[in-house]
C-alpha cells in the first residue's frame, strides 16, 4: 500500500475510542478518508489509471456505507467524525 500523508498509528491515535481500537467505524472512516485523499492526489498526475480510479470508487462507497451505518446508530459521533474529517454531508 502507498504511503499515506499522515501516518496509520497517528490517525487510529486521535480516532480512537479506546487504545489500540482500531475497528471503531471513526476510526476506519478516518483512514479511509486518508486514502481516498492520497488516491485522488495520486489521479490527477495519472488521469489513465482506471484501475486506481475503480478502488478509488470502491473506497467512496465502503466510506459511505460507513458513515450511513455512523449516522444510524449514533447520530452524534456521526456528527464530530464528519466534522472532524471536515467531509459534507
Amino acid at each position: 500500500m502507498p504511503q499515506l500523508a499522515v501516518p496509520k498509528n497517528e490517525i487510529v491515535a486521535k480516532y480512537a475510542r479506546a487504545p489500540k481500537d482500531t475497528g471503531s467505524p471513526e476510526v476506519q472512516i478516518a483512514i479511509l478518508t486518508a486514502r481516498i485523499s492520497h488516491l485522488t492526489e495520486h489521479l490527477k498526475l495519472a488521469k489513465k489509471d482506471h484501475a486506481a480510479r475503480r478502488g478509488l470508487q470502491i473506497m467512496v462507497g465502503r466510506r459511505s456505507s460507513m458513515l450511513r451505518y455512523l449516522l444510524r446508530t449514533h447520530r452524534q459521533k456521526y456528527l464530530d467524525t464528519i466534522a472532524a474529517l471536515g467531509l459534507r454531508r
